[in-house]
């Protein structure tokens, strides 16, 4: 591949754009957030761009449906672009789109790409409960439902309640926690620790949406306000949908952008990235304490590096066992500063777009003065991942076009137990959650187990079985690893006491 001026990929604008209006039908829709955004991107350039993209990628709506988002954008900008995107769900898309957008420009199919997206779920939501009707673009009810987490996991795992992040999370929280001989005390106290520096961050970023520095103990003390949404995890610990928020990123070749006249001090360079994915049911996988995925796309970032320490990094934050993983595989100590943007429960988390944001963030922060940047992104449940690296200078190599690293991912996955529905006897604790209801009521425990047989099983804790939610919650001793009785229940679930 050319390393020639214009086959040099280059980051040259970014958009963000906060929507915070006083009447409900004032609120801009997520296409006319886009638009907005991808003009103070090219005002940020400082060139004139948006008439001449071919290649245009849109993050994943949730909160509005549109029959043809790519067209309809392109009808506002008047554009037709070559390549026109709408992506799938994953959190991670965004960071796959300006890989991609770079790659296009290096294969020369491409001149002037945007990555783009946007939610308008706060007055989405507030119009909904409210009984407004929002002068928007008619919601497109004959388009497709797009495919989430919970469309790839078993029939037990929604029974039960842990076929959403919120409640799979906590699964890799306890096993990794475990695993690295943590305390589930310890783990907490590193959790508050670290979701209040991406707080602190938050509250200087003028597009934040919760402009609030956090002390560790109102992060993980359990409050009125607070409350525990799956244990161990509150609502200050989980990503924040109800926002509205958009993100635009213009990227050209280096040729095009002086040509453009855009200043040298505006264009950043994209060195390569890497992706790889765990199996779509985290029940298929062959446990919870690391991600093989993750493990070897941040790899492939510090090799990108050449043992150069990245001085600026974005770590996905849904939630606080991603960026813990994340830290001690990048070598990384407790005291990591892991954010540019501010989190998806500080900054906001317009769903599938946080990590457009946080490629904003991080283009201010090269500009500003750092010279290499990580940006991580991950989605589904600890399933996709992706991880970019950026740079005030230009890369030594052309960027590279064989990026994926599924077979070093799949290289390292060990055995997976087969996944069963009927067990007996004595069990094992793999990992687990309990999950509460929002008056702060324990509505049941989930254990995952390993049988005798060396199985895997789901298993509820019932509410009433105080004593085996007191043994799984306790602080000082981590429940992974300790024993308990399979029965089965009066509706066909299996359910699991202590003992």
């Amino acid at each position: 591949m050319t390393n020639s001026e214009d086959r040099i990929p280059v980051i040259v604008g970014v958009g963000e754009f906060s929507d915070h209006p006083r009447e409900l039908t004032a609120g801009m829709e997520p296409l006319a957030l886009i638009e907005e955004a991808l003009k103070r991107a090219e005002q940020d350039s400082g060139g004139r761009l948006l008439g001449e993209i071919d290649s245009l990628d849109i993050v994943n709506f949730l909160s509005w449906r549109y029959s043809d988002p790519a067209g309809q954008l392109g009808d506002r900008l008047g554009i037709k672009p070559t390549h026109a995107h709408y992506g799938p769900v994953g959190g991670e898309s965004p960071i796959r789109f300006i890989h991609e957008a770079a790659k296009r420009i290096a294969r020369g199919e491409a001149t002037v790409a945007a990555i783009c997206g946007a939610e308008a779920q706060s007055t989405a939501t507030k119009a909904e409960r409210a009984g407004v009707a929002l002068p928007w673009t008619p919601f497109a009810h004959d388009a497709p439902e797009p495919l989430r987490g919970a469309n790839y996991q078993r029939p037990m795992a929604t029974t039960l309640g842990v076929a959403k992040p919120v409640t799979v999370y906590p699964f890799y929280e306890a096993a990794s926690a475990a695993h690295w001989g943590q305390t589930p005390r310890q783990a907490l106290a590193e959790s508050g620790a670290l979701w209040s520096r991406y707080s602190a961050v938050a509250a200087q970023n003028p597009e934040a949406w919760l402009k609030h520095a956090f002390t560790p103990e109102e992060i993980t003390t359990p409050t009125s306000d607070n409350r525990l949404i799956a244990w161990p995890y509150t609502k200050l610990m989980v990503a924040n949908p109800m926002v509205n928020q958009a993100a635009a990123i213009l990227i050209t070749s280096l040729a095009k952008a002086r040509a453009a006249g855009i200043a040298e001090d505006r264009i950043m360079h994209i060195h390569g990235g890497a992706s790889a994915e765990e199996p779509r049911d985290y029940l298929d996988r062959d446990q919870y304490v690391e991600s093989h995925a993750q493990n070897a796309v941040l790899k492939a970032a510090m090799a990108l590096a050449g043992g150069t320490p990245f001085d600026a990094i974005e770590l996905y934050s849904c939630f606080p066992v991603v960026p813990k993983m994340a830290r001690r595989t990048l070598g990384l100590g407790a005291d990591v500063q892991p954010t540019v943007a501010g989190g998806l429960t500080f900054f906001g988390a317009p769903l599938n777009d946080y990590m457009a944001h946080a490629a904003c963030a991080m283009v201010r922060r090269l500009r500003a003065g750092a010279k290499l940047g990580l940006l991580y992104g991950q989605g589904g449940f600890v399933t996709k991942h992706h991880a970019l690296v950026l740079s005030r200078q230009a890369a030594a190599e052309a960027l590279a076009q064989d990026t994926n690293l599924q077979a070093e991912a799949d290289r390292h996955r060990g055995e997976v137990p087969s996944f069963v529905t009927q067990a007996s006897g004595v069990s094992k604790v793999e990992s687990f959650t309990v999950i509460y209801g929002r008056n702060n009521a324990i509505e049941h425990g989930v254990v995952i187990l390993r049988t005798g047989e060396h199985a895997r099983a789901l298993a509820r804790v019932p509410a009433q079985d105080a004593a085996t939610l007191a043994h799984l919650m306790d602080m000082d001793r981590s429940p992974v690893g300790s024993r308990g009785a399979i029965n089965t229940a009066a509706d066909g679930v299996l359910e699991w006491r202590v003992g």
